[in-house]
């Protein structure tokens, strides 16, 4: 999965946040409805511009963040 192909960050659209390529959906809003207990499917229906590629694209993302470090926790 190229997570680049779905996830941008334009300085013009949500001050520069990582969101889902044509849309104002960041990655942390996504990430957000997760950790309340959203289905992927929940997701999907609610937010229709949205695909499974671009979900599995912000996973890949989070991903690809983690492993470089940019991601990690203080406990």
């Amino acid at each position: 999965m190229e997570w680049r192909e779905y996830v941008i960050s334009d300085n013009k659209v949500l001050l520069g946040k990582p969101t889902v390529k044509g849309t104002r959906i960041s990655v942390e809003h996504i990430i957000g409805l997760l950790a309340q207990g959203w289905s992927e499917q929940q997701i999907l229906e609610n937010y229709p511009r949205l695909t499974n590629e671009s979900l599995q694209a912000v996973f890949a993302y989070i991903q690809d963040c983690m492993k470089d470090g940019l991601l990690y926790s203080n406990a």
